[in-house]
């Protein structure tokens, strides 16, 4: 629901009114919790890009003399995990897998599932029906099994865990994105651009999209921490990507035999899923509030 705000309050300090994304930006700069996650995202975005240069040890080289080495141990800041791999070190490499597996479904999803939500709605009748009643019938699935499934069948890897999850996606952009067409669609701009002579695709390129962006991005950033979150789960079940890759979902299942012998650093990759996916969350939530705005 949009938030009237009064004038003072977004305009800058030379008085000058600010327009609707500017106005978004401030209200961004002024939210602590919404920056110190954007922080938080960019120090791990960050590591996992540079993972080449800050890993001080190569992730797949193990040593059975040093299995399970404690946090702290020397050379060793987070310890190693049941075959003596460098636990940073892996830790480093995951970020790039999870990142990866995380983001592009949500990516794929935002793009496939904007075009055919406005489709969708600005059609209606039978290409609607046809459109939604098929989203309807993935949507219809739980996330978790519906991810399983497709992955069980298409088998473990990283490319079978990106369509899995993209499926998974698709449909609930779609949602978003047609029922924001269907709202935007009866207003009197776009009748006017229709009654001017406009044809459908200039409509939906000038008129539609633009509005119905932003709805859409929102709702797309508060998926990124649930594609994680299911991504980590995939390797975790040995459904998504391979030994001797590093994953934090992967990790996960490797070192939980461990959990008695040494459990701070089977702890470890569950601590980084955590502090992403609640990272992404609280990042989203303020994109989100920050985007309710009428100017």
């Amino acid at each position: 629901m949009a938030i009237n705000v009064a004038p003072a309050d977004v305009q800058l300090v030379v008085g000058a009114p600010m327009g609707y994304w500017r106005t978004v930006a401030w209200r961004l700069r002024r939210d602590p919790t919404t920056i110190g996650a954007g922080l938080v995202l960019l120090a791990i975005v960050l590591s996992a890009v540079l993972a080449p240069v800050l890993a001080p040890h190569d992730p797949t080289a193990g040593s059975i003399r040093l299995r399970l080495a404690p946090i702290g141990a020397p050379d060793h800041p987070l310890g190693t995990d049941e075959q003596g791999r460098d636990m940073l070190s892996r830790l480093l490499y995951g970020g790039r897998m999870t990142l990866l597996a995380g983001l592009t479904p949500v990516l794929v999803a935002f793009v496939l599932g904007t075009v055919m939500g406005i489709a969708a709605g600005y059609a209606g009748g039978f290409p609607n029906t046809l459109i939604m009643r098929t989203m309807d019938i993935f949507y219809a699935f739980p996330s978790v099994l519906l991810a399983i499934a497709i992955s069980g069948s298409l088998g473990p890897g990283l490319w079978n865990t990106l369509i899995s999850l993209s499926v998974v996606f698709v449909p609930r952009v779609v949602r978003v994105a047609e029922s924001a067409t269907v709202q935007v669609k009866s207003l009197e701009f776009v009748a006017a651009a229709r009654a001017s002579g406009s044809g459908v695709w200039p409509i939906m390129r000038h008129h539609l999209l633009p509005n119905v962006l932003g709805p859409v991005l929102v709702f797309s950033s508060t998926q990124v921490s649930l594609s994680i979150i299911l991504a980590a789960g995939l390797s975790f079940l040995g459904l998504g990507v391979t030994p001797p890759a590093a994953e934090w979902g992967l990790m996960l299942n490797t070192l939980r035999g461990s959990i008695y012998v040494n459990a701070w650093v089977p702890a470890l990759p569950g601590v980084a899923i955590f502090l992403t996916s609640m990272a992404f969350n609280l990042l989203s939530d303020g994109l989100r509030d920050a985007m309710e705005v009428r100017v």
